[in-house]
């Protein structure tokens, strides 16, 4: 698997997280992003596969 895309989602997960309001520590806002991208950039290949037959 190339880890240039799970890199680069939970970098953009991780800093649009760090502008969330709803969780109050900005350290916590952008792990929360970078998991969230992680797992978007882990999931996605298998929608890609389930969508594409």
């Amino acid at each position: 698997m190339d880890t240039v895309p799970i890199v680069f989602y939970a970098l953009v997960c991780g800093a649009l997280c760090a502008i969330a309001p709803s969780i109050q520590s900005t350290p916590r806002r952008m792990a929360a992003g970078a998991v969230t991208g992680l797992v978007s950039a882990i999931i996605l290949p298998f929608l890609r596969h389930l969508v594409d037959g």
